[in-house]
């Protein structure tokens, strides 16, 4: 899976590593990393594996601390990641030598993104494209107000292929096809745009489209992009009744009715809300099975049960991506069935067709 160890993942909000020695654990495959707030108050990145005979080093998923010992042998790393305790090594052992090996690491307007690559594409582009669209919701102030992992008994490429395309979503997701627009063919959803665009400038929304997917970004960046779609009538926001869920984010003086997607790579897409955002990460497990982890993100100073309840946060993300699991098991079996041929697209699946183009592009690569 070497384009998913060569492109940058989501890996959380600067908000959860805000003090020196706080850290979490990024799993990819058969990789995994540590992401720490280092003495220095820089973010660093480290293979989680010992120097000494491969073990991980940090079993636990985040926290804090001043330092990491391996379980095997108990050799310890401090935050910077130096080696400073082996026990009944040569007197000639150079510590210096066996620091934990450094992992890539980038920040994009307050998102933390992890590549295991020594010579990642670059984020420059998205820093600069999308520095407008992501203050519109204050995103370096942002926090995540929860956070739950999906397991998926399938390829991590047909989890993709599911978040891409909406064709499905007004038979399989009646929560969330009452109230987005996104289900609709392109021309019927630009006929209802009306009503958002007019609202927007009153609301301190800007009309912005950025479209720099993989298969479309410059040599040697990452491909990212940003939209807004309408919600339909009576929906602020994406919740049971439409009502908020939390305060408003950033910029926004109102609801306008809308909500933005952002994308981030292959691998990370967020749906941006006037008072919350929703973030999903899909990583490979193995080729058989995959991991969806959702993120969701209210404003910093929000106080959990006085400006938002959890339950009615997750509450729509949560039932969609229970019901997308059903449906990308029961795709995957189908798909190995020996009676299995691709059939055409429709109009409404030209993301997931362009995915699949960037996929067969990377399959083609040294």
């Amino acid at each position: 899976m070497p384009y998913s160890k060569s492109n940058w993942i989501l890996a959380g909000h600067i908000s959860q590593l805000s003090e020196p020695g706080d850290f979490k654990v990024l799993n990819v495959a058969r990789e995994s990393a540590i992401i720490v707030r280092g003495s220095d108050g820089e973010l660093k990145g480290f293979a989680n594996v010992c120097r000494h005979r491969g073990s991980l080093v940090c079993l636990k998923s985040q926290g804090h601390t001043e330092k990491f010992a391996c379980p095997y042998h108990g050799w310890t790393y401090d935050i910077d990641g130096n080696l400073y305790a082996a026990r009944n090594m040569p007197k000639d052992f150079d510590m210096a030598a066996h620091s934990l090996k450094p992992v890539s690491v980038g920040v994009i307007h307050g998102l933390i993104f992890v590549c295991f690559t020594d010579t990642p594409l670059s984020l420059e582009g998205a820093i600069r494209e999308l520095a407008e669209p992501m203050a519109m919701f204050d995103f370096e102030n942002l926090k995540v107000a929860a956070q739950k992992s999906y397991e998926i008994p399938a390829n991590w490429k047909l989890s993709i292929e599911n978040y891409q395309e909406c064709y499905h979503c007004a038979t399989a997701h009646p929560e969330y096809a009452r109230m987005h627009t996104l289900m609709l063919d392109r021309d019927k959803r630009e006929r209802v745009q009306g009503k958002m665009l007019e609202k927007m400038p009153a609301c301190g929304v800007r009309d912005i489209f950025i479209d720099r997917i993989d298969t479309a970004a410059r040599e040697g960046e990452i491909g990212y992009g940003y939209s807004r779609t309408a919600l339909f009538d009576k929906y602020k926001t994406g919740s049971k009744d439409g009502g908020p869920v939390a305060p408003l984010l950033g910029e926004f003086t109102d609801y306008d009715g809308g909500a933005s997607d952002f994308s981030f790579g292959a691998f990370s897409f967020l749906l941006a809300y006037s008072d919350h955002v929703v973030a999903y990460v899909f990583t490979p497990i193995d080729h058989k099975n995959s991991n969806c982890e959702i993120y969701w993100l209210v404003r910093g100073d929000a106080e959990e049960g006085k400006d938002y309840d959890v339950d009615a946060l997750t509450w729509l993300w949560d039932v969609t991506t229970q019901s997308d699991k059903e449906i990308i098991v029961n795709n995957s079996k189908g798909v190995h069935s020996k009676y299995y041929q691709p059939g055409p697209f429709s109009g409404m699946e030209r993301a997931e067709r362009i995915y699949i183009d960037w996929i067969l592009q990377e399959l083609q690569r040294d």
